[in-house]
């Protein structure tokens, strides 16, 4: 139990959560938490789902919680004095959501300015960090789900570049208008307006408009070969679909925030077709002339993680191509 001399912890959140009885529920991946305190010791109380979190106190070395029981957790054997505490979730949880029910400490510390910079992150399972940390390519579903860590994937990887506060709206599997291999589920524009993966609550942000959106889409929708049974006779028809969906979406998102940037980003898998594809889409963003958007086709790639998914080192060669694209945002933001 949370002792009696604990208070609840202001806390920021990074990503889409749900306030309820029990805590935030959470789905999509990259959720992170944030708070600071005064003392020697604080608590966690972790909810139902399964979760593995990386939990960080005053810059130190992220100490991983995997697969946690429900309940109260001691961080303690700190010493005397002013800490900050960020608790980050790595792993991905498309099976279902999971509940953080709350942080105390004795004594809570004002919460810090908001971060210059904000950056949304869209895309499969290259956002996602599938497998990222796995040491070989053959894995287990739950060797996927052990390796899994969405904050050594590019997304945390830009935005710890600019200092920035993001959000990772990521499904592994999910395409534009396919996904992998043709199974059936909600495309990511299909998921994309939901607090939950599963569940039919819209998200609705406060405080949350980024100058850059960050999109990678497509490898599910290409990467297998159509099936008889799918509804587009040719691949052709595919691409063209693909083309106009993806458009569409961007001009949402555009309506959405009508102040940001869009980068997307592809790689060459597939004989070229999914970059071709990212660019055509860009391109006729562009056409239209009324929103900012640039394309970073991205090659090279070891693919070393699980079923052939970019690795870490893959994430920091994806990372510095969309900074170089990206370019300066807030000179106080920037690494010196």
């Amino acid at each position: 139990m949370v002792p009696d001399n604990a208070t609840p912890l202001p806390v920021y959140i990074g990503g889409r959560v749900m306030a309820s009885d029990a805590g935030w529920r959470r789905q999509w991946p990259g959720t992170y938490f944030e708070t600071a305190f005064e003392g020697n010791e604080a608590w966690i109380d972790i909810g139902e789902g399964e979760v593995m979190l990386a939990v960080t106190i005053d810059n130190g070395d992220p100490v991983q919680l995997i697969k946690p029981a429900a309940g109260i957790y001691r961080i303690g054997a700190l010493e005397d004095g002013a800490h900050s505490f960020k608790m980050q979730v790595i792993s991905e949880s498309q099976a279902g959501a999971t509940v953080i029910g709350g942080l105390y400490a004795e004594k809570p510390l004002p919460l810090t300015d908001a971060r210059p910079v904000q950056i949304e992150f869209i895309g499969d399972s290259h956002t996602v960090g599938y497998g990222n940390t796995s040491p070989v390519r053959e894995c287990t579903e739950e060797d996927v789900w052990l390796t899994t860590d969405t904050s050594q994937g590019p997304a945390a990887l830009i935005a710890d570049h600019y200092g920035a506060d993001y959000q990772v709206n990521a499904i592994s599997g999910r395409g534009i208008v396919r996904n992998y291999d043709g199974f059936p589920g909600n495309t990511l524009p299909e998921a994309y307006p939901y607090a939950l993966l599963n569940d039919q609550t819209p998200y609705q942000p406060t405080g949350w408009d980024p100058e850059i959106v960050v999109i990678s889409l497509g490898t599910n929708d290409f990467s297998t070969a159509l099936k008889p049974e799918e509804r587009w006779e040719t691949r052709n028809a595919l691409q063209q679909d693909f083309v106009n969906t993806y458009v569409s979406f961007i001009e949402m998102l555009h309506q959405r925030y009508p102040g940001a940037s869009f980068v997307l980003w592809a790689t060459d898998l597939s004989n070229g077709e999914i970059a071709a594809m990212g660019a055509a889409v860009a391109s006729a963003v562009v056409s239209d002339g009324e929103i900012d958007i640039s394309f970073v086709p991205v090659s090279g790639l070891a693919m070393t993680g699980c079923h052939y998914h970019p690795d870490t080192t893959d994430a920091r060669h994806i990372a510095d191509l969309v900074i170089a694209e990206i370019g300066p945002l807030a000179p106080e933001a920037e690494d010196e």
